[in-house]
């Protein structure tokens, strides 16, 4: 298709496990004898904070050894050649996004190296441990938590999302399962608004039946194909 300007790539788990971003569940979906959906809820927060904030450490210097895949790096220079709008959003925490050169990048579940006050909202990079009762430094409060959007609250910039997605002509979904709202809904809201859909996926989704085309395999095969096409054919457009 030569006739696209405006894009909307989702990007989930998918892709960052291809640099080895560990899960943190063991046997049973188990992190230290608890259920992670149990862990990442704004109860699980109020009643046992040093357990979340622990799990949220964990990962946080999990980051320290993993880095940006051919994928994130593909994106990256899409970004950066691309002359219509274009925004990633991504279900992921991680930073590899950011660290292979992306910039018109929104994090629609929070970020591992972000904390949040709970009481004034302010937001500041944070890296390290995070120990339960940190001060905020805008307000004082002490009242840090992670920057994460757990289990049961809206995720961030919906509002943004929605308004990319109603003027973009193609929406791409890359390594996400399909199954977790409302992202698993932006294909249908593309679609509503008369973008063209594709999703780019190890496996097929709960949702792969709601694409115009899906294409399996790894999205270090998968997305740098798909890229070299799309600039490939803007550049050749008349």
């Amino acid at each position: 298709m030569t006739d696209i300007r405006n894009l909307v790539i989702l990007t989930g788990a998918g892709i960052s496990a291809e640099s080895g971003v560990a899960t943190f569940r063991g046997p049973g979906g188990l992190w230290e004898g608890h259920r992670v959906e149990r862990i990442c809820t704004p109860q699980a927060l109020a009643d046992d904070p040093a357990l979340v904030h622990r799990f949220y450490d964990a990962r946080r210097a999990a980051l320290a050894t993993v880095e940006p895949n051919i994928a994130h790096h593909a994106l990256a220079r899409l970004d950066a050649a691309w002359p219509g709008d274009l925004l990633v959003v991504t279900q992921n925490v991680d930073n590899l996004h950011e660290r292979a050169g992306s910039g018109r990048l929104l994090h629609m579940h929070g970020e591992l190296r972000s904390a949040l006050c709970a009481i004034c909202e302010h937001r500041t990079p944070h890296d390290g441990d995070l120990p339960p009762g940190a001060a905020c430094p805008a307000c004082g409060a002490h009242a840090l938590r992670p920057d994460i959007v757990f289990f049961g609250e809206m995720p961030y910039q919906m509002d943004r999302i929605e308004a990319a997605l109603a003027t973009a002509d193609l929406f791409v979904s890359i390594g996400t399962s399909g199954a977790v709202y409302p992202a698993a809904g932006f294909v249908q809201r593309a679609t509503h608004y008369g973008a063209a859909t594709l999703e780019l996926n190890l496996e097929h989704s709960a949702g792969s039946g709601l694409f115009d085309e899906t294409r399996l395999g790894p999205a270090s095969t998968l997305v740098p194909e798909w890229i070299n096409t799309l600039l490939s054919n803007r550049q050749t457009a008349p």
